[in-house]
């Protein structure tokens, strides 16, 4: 799922006179929310048709290529300019790696031997990996028990997934452990793109064009070195990665910007509980893919226990922003 790169310092405003009033959008924000909902949770579908034509790694790559080209797109249109510091760009190609270029390649290599509607449910763990690590690397995150209870939760709602009381039977265990890893790449770009990037000067936008500019370099690289040249380009696949970056890693964060702007980021941030829910429809109803019991239940304690580790007593630091990376959260 993708996001902005990194909150961008601004001034407290004027308040001695009244500013303009805030530009009306075309859409109202639940609109948007759907359609960004539907877009990130159709991602999974996206990328387990996209394997069905193409290596992972060429999935990625175009994936990460289609992406960079609707925000090169709308940089050009506001007239964003790119980040000026060598330690800045430095900083992006790190965040490149484990925002993009690593989950998304993960999640495409999972997907070959597990179902999309399992690959979703794991990118919900992302929350409980960021509860987990914040508390080792940010000092100002501090644990409390709401928090530490939903860890807990999440943790047991990812063993019912698994069916762990019957030995993981049915689940291919590299495919699921890479999926759960791609989780918790985001979490570890997130944190450290807080610690690096945060009050750069540049527009978030611009950080997260030049961040996914720099993962599509990335890929551009890994992809002649561990596939060859497609004999042919299927339309479905084609398509289906096409959609995945333009949609999903392009135009998913344009629509984010937005919501966070109009309703904050709390809100806007929900859209990550919507995401498995999505996901696990589209795959059961257009790819045929078969649920146990288990597997909707324990995505439902998964989301419980990652909304108990977002949750923030009075008084406490707002939740860190989301980062580009997408996909989800999560996101894909």
């Amino acid at each position: 799922m993708s996001a902005p790169a990194a909150p961008r310092s601004r001034p407290l405003p004027d308040t001695s006179l009244p500013g303009p009033p805030p530009p009306r959008r075309a859409l109202d924000w639940r609109v948007r929310f759907a359609a960004l909902s539907l877009i990130w949770g159709f991602s999974f579908l996206l990328i387990k048709v996209g394997t069905d034509g193409y290596a992972p790694f060429q999935v990625t790559f175009g994936r990460l290529l289609s992406g960079t080209a609707v925000l090169a797109v709308a940089m050009a249109v506001r007239r964003e300019r790119l980040p000026r510091s060598g330690r800045t760009w430095g900083h992006l190609f790190v965040a490149a790696f484990f925002l993009n270029a690593l989950p998304f390649s993960l999640f495409a290599y999972a997907e070959l031997t597990i179902p999309s509607t399992l690959a979703g449910i794991c990118n919900a763990t992302s929350p409980l990996w960021g509860m987990a690590l914040s508390l080792v690397a940010l000092s100002e995150d501090r644990p409390t028990r709401r928090r530490v209870a939903g860890l807990g939760l999440g943790f047991i709602g990812v063993l019912t997934v698994l069916g762990a009381w019957q030995g993981f039977s049915g689940l291919d265990a590299s495919g699921t452990a890479m999926a759960l890893l791609a989780s918790l790449s985001y979490p570890v770009g997130w944190i450290y793109v807080r610690r690096t990037l945060a009050g750069t000067g540049t527009s978030t936008l611009a950080l997260t064009g030049s961040q996914l500019f720099l993962g599509t370099l990335q890929l551009a690289l890994v992809v002649p070195a561990f596939t060859s040249v497609p004999g042919r380009f299927p339309v479905l696949p084609t398509l289906a990665v096409v959609a995945l970056g333009a949609l999903g890693t392009g135009l998913a964060v344009l629509l984010q910007y937005g919501l966070v702007e109009d309703v904050g980021p709390t809100t806007a941030q929900t859209v990550t509980y919507v995401i498995p829910v999505i996901a696990t429809a589209a795959g059961v109803m257009l790819l045929g893919e078969r649920l146990s019991w288990n597997t909707p239940v324990g995505a439902l304690v998964i989301l419980a226990g990652a909304a108990l580790t977002g949750s923030r007593t009075r008084g406490s630091a707002g939740a860190p922003p989301r980062l580009a990376g997408a996909g989800r959260v999560s996101r894909s």
